[in-house]
């Protein structure tokens, strides 16, 4: 029997991975040398179906990295000289902090307990901080930070560099990206891919910092794939050490299947999936929505207590029926699910997962 995973992440594969696997197969992508025409036209499609998707104006180059938890570091290396500034509450938002520590960074942190949302209200961004790191979608804890708070946020700081981690969100969240200024994510989540590729969205303000940087002799940003090395390559559509030709392959064609169907249509999608996802939680007895604010719930990781039953038992349970969910972060892990609502999953198929949890 075939499982169908609620995983968020590595999560179900899109249904048009399997084709576009073949058909790379099938023109032995994976053997083809990144210095090639055939990878600068792949390069240069994937760019175009990841711009029009997520609307990254031309200031803005998108690049690619092994994880989006290295990107963690390309930003801290790269665009901050001393310090940054972190909205915490979750285990992916500290991590984000902590890396910024490791690497000597004088890392201001506010912090809400788990499952709880920021609104721009809610923060004061220290005067010299000088990049400011949200989390739009808190993967361990199922909280998201609206768009419009990042943006009233931005626009009362306006002079600091504003970074988005959108690793288990992206398509979904409709950034401006005018105002913002670096964004990342990966691809095992909602673009229903195995992980192994990282995306990296930086602006020429980003792009001028590490320029800066770069010339203190007191200072590194780095030896591996710092910002004004990518977007050297960048501007010929390469890269400058072998890539993961395949998967900036794969990418590319699903981005183009999103767009074929719109990407309004996908967040319309994901939200009447969130939308009785959530209504079902707050009408069973056996389970409650872990994020009590309504504005600061998921619709892309949902996390859910389990009253009646021990999770391990409800996930045990479910998997009989073949849908596998994930299991709550690090010391939830034995009160709590996750449910992924990606592009991946249907309607119907989210159903099915209901009536199962209800029995």
């Amino acid at each position: 029997m075939k499982n169908t995973y609620f995983t968020p992440g590595p999560a179900e594969l899109y249904p048009t991975f399997t084709k576009h696997l073949q058909t790379a197969m099938d023109e032995q992508i994976g053997s083809i040398s990144h210095r090639s025409q055939r990878f600068r036209d792949i390069y240069r499609y994937t760019d175009e179906q990841l711009r029009e998707l997520l609307s990254i104006p031309a200031s803005h180059g998108i690049y690619f990295t092994g994880s989006a938890s290295e990107v963690w570091e390309r930003i801290l290396l790269n665009c901050v000289e001393h310090e940054s500034f972190h909205a915490v509450n979750g285990s992916f938002s500290r991590k984000f902090f902590d890396y910024a520590q490791s690497l000597h960074k004088f890392a201001h942190m506010a912090e809400k307990p788990f499952g709880e949302g920021f609104d721009a209200a809610d923060l004061e961004v220290p005067e010299y901080a000088e990049l400011v790191a949200l989390t739009h979608n808190e993967t361990s804890s199922g909280v998201q930070l609206r768009p419009t708070e990042i943006h009233k946020l931005k626009r009362k700081y306006s002079r600091k560099l504003f970074c988005v981690d959108m690793v288990s969100s992206a398509p979904y969240p409709d950034l401006d990206f005018s105002l913002v200024d670096s964004a990342f994510f990966s691809v095992q989540k909602a673009f229903g891919m195995p992980a192994g590729l990282g995306v990296w969205i930086a602006n020429d303000r980003c792009l001028e910092q590490a320029e800066r940087l770069q010339q203190y002799e007191s200072m590194t940003i780095g030896a591996h794939h710092t910002l004004p090395v990518l977007h050297k390559h960048y501007k010929t559509w390469e890269t400058p050490a072998t890539p993961n030709v395949l998967y900036i392959y794969l990418l590319g064609k699903i981005a183009a299947d999103f767009n074929k169907i719109g990407v309004g249509t996908i967040r319309r999608q994901t939200e009447d999936k969130a939308r009785q996802i959530y209504r079902f939680l707050e009408t069973n007895s056996a389970y409650t929505p872990f994020v009590a604010e309504e504005r600061h719930r998921s619709q892309t990781v949902i996390v859910a207590q389990t009253n009646a039953r021990p999770a391990a038992e409800v996930i045990a349970a479910v998997k009989t029926a073949g849908m596998i969910v994930g299991s709550g972060y690090g010391t939830f892990k034995d009160s709590q699910i996750r449910i992924a609502n990606f592009p991946a999953t249907t309607a119907d198929q989210v159903g099915a997962l209901l009536s199962k949890l209800n029995e």
